[in-house]
């Protein structure tokens, strides 16, 4: 269950009515007295309404204005629990890797070998950057566009470049156990994985489809050097 939270972003807590809360008339009549209770939200829901936002618009493009239209809360409500627009986002970013980003990690972990992990990513890539339900593409890719904000930049560049320096990691690896040629050139290979993730990121931004992004996977794997000789 998501947790409640009261509109100034402290928990909600439930409480039986008592006194307080009217007040006796002329007559013996009661009349409603306002309480002032913050009106309460649902954290969890309002966080996956930001993140929405700022995968279709970016982080410039989102202003605080956006953000409370789409969550539904006062401004007030966004500051206290999520602080600024910055904090929010970077809240988003990491709730984005784990819900809808985590598919790089696990098949660099899993997979044997990081032509297999490379394949399951762009496979996978193609099928999250274009299914419906969410924006197309990565917001990764896509929240720095025409940002002006060095920090959010920076951050979101430095993500993109950890997942090259994994692929690459990974490619050494198999360099050095065999699997890859001595001659492969492993940084160029993973930053060609990495074009191509970005790339198919925007190719599905500019419509193409789920097959469309998997024949160009295909041509992407095509360019893999021979397996190696594994020398033991």
């Amino acid at each position: 269950m998501h947790p409640m939270v009261n509109d100034d972003g402290t928990a909600k807590t439930l409480k039986e009515p008592d006194a307080t809360s009217a007040r006796v008339t002329g007559g013996g009549k009661t009349k409603a007295r306002p309480r002032g209770r913050p009106r309460s939200f649902d954290r969890e829901t309002a966080l996956e309404k930001a993140l929405l936002a700022f995968w279709e618009h970016g982080y410039e493009a989102t202003s605080v204005s956006d953000l409370t239209r789409v969550m539904d809360i006062g401004a007030p409500s966004l500051y206290a629990a999520f602080g600024d627009k910055r904090s929010l986002f970077d809240e988003v970013v990491r709730v984005y890797g784990t819900r809808h980003g985590s598919f790089t990690d696990r098949a660099l972990a899993e997979e044997p070998t990081a032509r297999a992990a490379v394949e399951r990513i762009l496979r996978e890539a193609a099928a999250v950057y274009t299914e419906p339900g969410h924006p197309h593409g990565c917001l990764v890719v896509h929240a720095a566009a025409n940002c002006s904000n060095p920090e959010v930049e920076q951050s979101l560049r430095d993500r993109r470049n950890a997942n090259i320096a994994a692929f690459e990691s990974r490619i050494r690896a198999d360099v050095a156990a065999g699997v890859l040629p001595p001659a492969t050139d492993a940084a160029a290979l993973a930053r060609h994985t990495g074009a191509m993730i970005q790339g198919m990121s925007q190719q599905a931004r500019d419509g193409a489809s789920r097959e469309e992004l998997e024949a160009v996977a295909e041509i992407a794997l095509s360019i893999w050097p021979r397996t190696g000789t594994h020398t033991g």
